[in-house]
């Protein structure tokens, strides 16, 4: 596992894997041939794009705020089978490809807050890991709206 010496050392790597997800998102719009699926892969990186930012300015100006706030967990895709990435998928998998991005994004956060001996590495983790347990939710609430209750 790698050892993070400083905040910085925490911020890089997560403005890093931010960014992976940015070009994760926008390959996969490049690649689609369905209108809406770019238009839906171009959105996810515009929200990776937003935590990258988010990020950068916490290491920028060395401060953020933890807000104490419990995000609600659909757990849908605690349900679904894994989605394998492909330029025609529909929809509902690039919703549940989100979903399982954010989740894996999420325990990665939450495995390094439970492994940092300093408390400003704990809390900065466990911020990062309430993000993307936000964007999980988005997507599992899209998903309910305009997946599940079509069916």
């Amino acid at each position: 596992m790698k050892q993070f010496k400083t905040i910085d050392d925490i911020l890089d790597f997560a403005i890093n894997a931010e960014q992976e997800a940015v070009d994760f998102y926008t390959g996969w719009a490049a690649r689609s041939k369905n209108e809406q699926m770019k238009a839906v892969f171009l959105e996810f990186a515009g929200e990776e794009m937003k935590h990258k930012s988010r990020l950068s300015g916490i290491k920028e100006n060395h401060s953020f705020e933890m807000p104490e706030e419990k995000v609600r967990d659909l757990k849908i895709s605690d349900y679904l089978t894994d989605v394998v990435a492909s330029s025609n998928m529909t929809y509902a998998d690039a919703l549940v490809l989100a979903m399982k991005k954010e989740k894996n994004a999420f325990r990665l956060y939450m495995m390094l807050s439970a492994v940092s001996d300093d408390p400003l590495m704990k809390a900065l983790f466990l911020s990062l890991a309430t993000e993307e347990s936000k964007h999980k939710l988005r997507f599992e609430v899209e998903y309910d709206e305009y997946i599940l209750r079509e069916n």
